[in-house]
Formats: C-alpha cells, structure tokens, sequence
C-alpha cells in the first residue's frame, strides 16, 4: 500500500479535530463544563484521547475553538440564507440576531464559554476564532464603517455584552430589549434580520434546511 499523499493526511487531520470541536459542543451543552472530561469528549468523536492534546492544550481552548467555530457557522448560515442580500444593514440585523439566538437557544454552552472569556486566558487566537472575527470585520465594512479597526472591536463587545446580560444569572435581560438597543444603536429597522424565536413582518425567515446547518 503506497503511503498517503499530504493533502489526504492533512484532510484526515482536518476532519478528526472538527469531530472533536463538534462533540465538545454536544457534550458541555448536555452536561455542562465540569462534568465533561477530555475523555468522554474523544470517545464522543470517536477519536484517541491523545489527539485531544495534540490539537489542544487543555478543555478550556478547546471549548473556546468549539464555540467560536459554532458562533462562525450560525452567523455564516445567517447572512448567507434565502434571499441573500448585500445590504450593510440588513447584514448586520442578522448578525446581532444569529449571536442573540445563540444565547436564548444554548445558554448552558455560551455562559459557559463566557465564563471562559472572563477568566485570565481570554480569547484564544485559534482559527476558529479567526474566521469569526474575519466575518463580522466584514460586516462592518459592508455597514459602512469608515474605521473598521475600531467599529469591529466595539461592535464585538456590544455583541459580547447582550449575551452576558441575556445569560446573567438571576437578572437575566429579556433578549428583545437588548435587540431594540442595538438595532436603535447602529439605525437598524425592526423588520430586518430575525428576532429569536420569531419571525417579525417583513423579516427574512428562517427556513427549516438554515436552522439545520446553524447547529
């Protein structure tokens, strides 16, 4: 048998590494944090569990890549859904609304995830996290930012913002006022985007065939 080429290994190693991103989500949603190991997360993707520290230094990166890689996949599914459109602001109204939806929809996973981002370590600058930047940086540009280095970084933490307070135990936000604040922030019509867990008049909806790919 002639030895695999290095774009098959590299393809090998691609996929074993998003089948461990994906069952770190399933698991810490289902089970929380601390009661997921490193251990149940290989067997979960059917990997060795040596693998899981040589893509990883330890759970809290790895949750972090897994989160990031979902919030890159849900906002990508999100912009780019029927009808696609290249309006800055309707671009923008779903992109609060793909993150918003992410709190309501797995709160045990994302307040995880920010507990993480609180704590010393903060963002872990892995590619995951690169790709997510790189697409909201591009939907502020197609806002119109006329400085996108410091619009993103804000836009960031305004999107970081509403999720701690829609995930803030015991005085948790409700998510429609947080939305209201944003869209009045950046001059967004309540009609563009989709609220979570609604389909306002005029709103781009959600088909069932997006909702499978944003999970």
């Amino acid at each position: 048998m002639s030895p695999r080429s290095a774009s098959v290994n590299e393809e090998l190693r691609r996929r074993s590494r998003e089948r461990l991103l994906d069952a770190t989500v399933e698991l810490v949603g289902e089970r929380g944090y601390e009661a997921t190991t490193l251990g149940d997360i290989a067997d979960r993707a059917g990997s060795a569990r040596g693998l899981v520290s040589y893509y990883f230094p330890g759970k809290r990166q790895l949750l972090q890549s897994a989160v990031h890689r979902l919030m890159h996949r849900t906002l990508e599914a999100a912009l780019e859904r029927a009808p696609r459109t290249d309006d800055g602001r309707e671009r923008l109204a779903r992109a609060i609304d793909a993150i918003l939806g992410l709190a309501v929809e797995r709160p045990t996973l994302m307040r995880t995830h920010m507990s993480g981002v609180l704590q010393a370590e903060g963002f872990r600058q892995c590619p995951e996290q690169q790709r997510l930047a790189a697409l909201l940086r591009d939907t502020v540009e197609r806002y119109g930012s006329q400085d996108v280095d410091v619009d993103y970084p804000l836009l960031r933490a305004l999107l970081m913002g509403a999720v701690f307070a829609v995930l803030l135990p015991g005085v948790p936000m409700p998510p429609a006022r947080l939305r209201a604040e944003l869209f009045q922030r950046y001059g967004l019509d309540w009609d563009l985007g989709v609220p979570p867990g609604e389909e306002p008049p005029g709103g781009t909806p959600v088909e069932a065939g997006d909702q499978s790919r944003s999970k």
